[in-house]
This record gives structure tokens, sequence and C-alpha cells, in this order.
């Protein structure tokens, strides 16, 4: 196993403790852990396997299934282009091209000043306005090609105050 902090140690036990008399705690351990952290390494994944018995065969095979655990950093903002159906026909993957474009990475990436990921969704719900887009949980409706610019501007913005 990597080495890990001894604070993350720590931390991550915590997290796991409190969880400790649940019958099947482990999707509520991941998730609490990438609220903390904002992904779950294999190191991690290691040592929650440990604590709890689970094998990380097991823990590993949750975090790859699921697509809103991540095993690498993410982005400041998470750009979720979705690709639904009444997304799609609506031009969101000419959305998703225009945001890779302009911050110069694919989807699954993240930019290098760590700013942006940009990342494809299946459906949000949010088909009433298609296409849409989700970044950090705020959802931009019927997103056009044109308007991907200004919005990357309003995070850039946002970090220059």
């Amino acid at each position: 196993m990597a080495k890990l902090q001894p604070q993350a140690v720590k931390q991550i036990t915590e997290i796991v403790e409190r969880y400790k008399d649940e019958p099947t705690p482990t999707m509520m351990i991941l998730e609490d852990i990438q609220k903390e952290y904002g992904y779950i390494p294999l190191e991690v994944q290691e040592l929650v396997s440990e604590l709890t018995g689970v094998p990380v065969s097991d823990i590993y095979g949750v975090v790859t299934f699921y697509s809103f655990f991540s095993m690498v950093p993410k982005g400041k903002y998470v750009i979720g282009v979705c690709l639904g159906t009444a997304c799609y026909v609506k031009g969101s993957q000419l959305v998703c091209d225009k945001f890779g474009e302009l911050l110069g990475i694919k989807p699954g990436e993240t930019t290098p000043d760590g700013l942006f990921t940009l990342d494809l969704l299946r459906c949000i719900g949010a088909c009433a306005v298609a296409p849409a887009v989700s970044i950090n949980g705020k959802v931009y409706p019927q997103v056009k090609v044109d308007n991907v610019k200004n919005i990357i501007e309003e995070y850039r913005a946002k970090e220059a105050n």
C-alpha cells in the first residue's frame, strides 16, 4: 500500500468509524471520502478495505462502476455536459466540443491549472431545458455553443477576485 499522510489516515478512519454499525457501509464511506478529498485513489481504497474487511477488489469495483466517484483529482469546477437523448438531439455534443476546444482538454481531463474538469453525463434530469450543462451542481439551461466562452469566463472571473 502506498504511504498516506497520517492526517489522511486519521480522517479516513474517522469516516469509516461513523458507519461501523451500518450493515452495508461501503457506499456511504466512499461518498464521504469523495466529498472530503474529491477523489478516491487506490491507496485510500486499500485503507478502507483494511479498516472494513471489504475486499479491495469490491471497493475498486464500486469506485470504477459509479461515475460520481473518481480515482484522480478533479478540477475546482467540474463541467458536466449532458449527453442524454434530449440534450444530444439539441446539440450538447457541439457544446462539449466547444468546452474542450476552449479549455484545451478532452472529456475526463483536467486543465493544467487544476481549475476545470470536463465530464460527460448521461442524463441530469433537465430534459425540458436541453441542452443542459452542470457545473458543481449549478445547471445551465439551453446552452448554445456561443454561450460556452462566457460560462468559462464567469468562472475565471471568480478566480481573479
